[in-house]
């Protein structure tokens, strides 16, 4: 069955609000078992709107949902922010256990969210602001075909969810507009997301599983991201900073990233605890990025960040709370004019990266680039056509691996071990580069 929200009182034009109108056809839609509520062409000025189960919001080619930026429309729930469970505005577009859900359609959905990012900058929300869509809880969600933007914060954050599908999905946010972050699955398992185009105000995709303040730690798991484009933003694909129940089992293919100020990018801290394992990155091309590949343990912003624990380089003892990085791998990969670094691993000193490999990678550096930091780190200075650097990694293995354009050594390393190189070379026509430095390291070994 269909549900028209004209024939529950919908009024086009963006005037007048039809918040109740499309709560009717939603109730209407469940009673019957299930079914399509469908906006047709036009504009439509809502508040929150709740999905249920075993049914499907479809937007026309030509229709658009404003959501209201009346603060007096949006409840205060519980829900999580930034991987705590706290209260929070409710969201533009929201789903509670439900099950069998989409948003389908090649209409748009504006989270009109100027009003909002205001008051964030001024410092005046009393509560973290809606995100614009954000399913909990949730059993076989599909989000396919519609046009995001203005998202009041995170764009797309799917949260405790399995059988997630996201495809042909565009998103746009202002460059400048603050956290909003495009697809953001956190403590969910099996997640498709294919054939999107990204470009955003913070992170184009960010894979996350809760903070140390996170009493349910649940693992983000068994995630695909494949054939999209991501423009902009502070990273192409991120994992982390929050990542204390676990990320693993994380596929990335078949991309392309261009401005993004990272590539794929690793980061938590001492005291969040969790293990990141198991990833793969091949097929991907990156243009004018800051730094292409960033696995970093001290990483420190947000809460707690500038505490001696965090930012402490000397060992510190192994507990539940101590993060880690493993079994990482890249391969087939090409990124050209990129500017701070050609890549930054920095471990704990007591628990080191380990286990990753670069297969088939090309890194040109940028002459004309703006130094600008390689990641975010206490004492890590700004940089400009550095070269890849690696402090407390074990089993590191590059082979093909070829870096142009860098001024200085083409691999720094310190506090290493086990760290094979196989047919890598320099490609420098002005200068000559000393090919590798290294401090406190062991088994490095040299293959033609």
């Amino acid at each position: 069955m269909i549900y028209n929200i004209v024939d529950f009182g919908a009024v086009s034009g963006g005037k007048i609000k039809c918040t109740e109108a499309i709560a009717k056809a939603f109730e209407k839609c469940r009673e019957d078992g299930g079914g399509t509520v469908y906006v047709p062409a036009g504009k439509y000025l809502t508040g929150p709107v709740y999905l249920e189960s075993n049914t499907v919001l479809n937007l026309e080619a030509g229709s658009e949902l404003i959501f209201s930026n009346d603060m007096e429309d949006y409840k205060v729930v519980t829900s999580r922010w930034e991987g705590v469970r706290r209260d929070c505005y409710e969201s533009c577009i929201n789903a509670y256990n439900k099950t069998n859900i989409a948003i389908t359609g090649r209409g748009t959905i504006n989270g009109n969210g100027k009003m909002w990012w205001d008051l964030f900058l001024a410092g005046k929300n009393e509560y973290p602001r809606p995100k614009l869509i954000a399913p909990y809880e949730c059993e076989h969600v599909l989000i396919q075909g519609v046009f995001l933007t203005n998202a009041p914060s995170w764009t797309i954050n799917t949260i405790l969810c399995n059988n997630v599908t996201i495809d042909t999905v565009s998103i746009k946010n202002p460059s400048d507009s603050p956290n909003t972050d495009g697809i953001d699955p956190e403590s969910c398992k099996n997640v498709h997301i294919s054939n999107c185009h990204i470009d955003v105000g913070d992170d184009c995709i960010a894979v996350k599983s809760g903070t140390e303040d996170t009493a349910d730690r649940v693992a983000c798991e068994n995630i695909t991201i494949t054939n999209c484009t991501m423009c902009h933003g502070h990273g192409g694909v991120v994992l982390g900073s929050e990542m204390s129940g676990d990320i693993r089992n994380v596929v990335i293919s078949n991309c392309v990233f261009e401005g993004t100020e990272r590539g794929i990018r690793l980061k938590s801290r001492r005291g969040r605890g969790g293990v990141i394992e198991d990833i793969r990155v091949t097929n991907i091309i990156m243009y004018k990025v800051h730094c292409p590949f960033i696995a970093n343990l001290y990483y420190n912003c947000g809460p707690k960040g500038e505490e001696e624990y965090v930012w402490d380089k000397n060992p510190r003892p192994i507990t539940k709370d101590t993060p880690a990085y493993r079994r990482l791998n890249f391969s087939h990969i090409t990124c050209k004019e990129a500017s701070a670094s050609a890549g930054f691993f920095y471990g704990l000193a007591e628990m080191y990266v380990e286990d990753c490999s670069f297969d088939d990678v090309f890194v040109s550096m940028d002459s004309d680039g703006i130094p600008d930091f390689p990641a975010m780190a206490k004492d890590i200075p700004m940089s400009k056509q550095k070269g890849f650097f690696l402090s407390n990694v074990r089993g590191i293995e590059f082979s093909n691996f070829i870096i142009k354009n860098v001024d200085g050594p083409a691999f720094e390393i310190e506090n290493a071990e086990d760290i094979i190189f196989t047919n890598c070379r320099i490609e420098d026509p002005v200068r000559e580069c000393e090919p590798i430095t290294k401090k406190n390291t062991k088994n490095i070994h040299y293959n033609e």
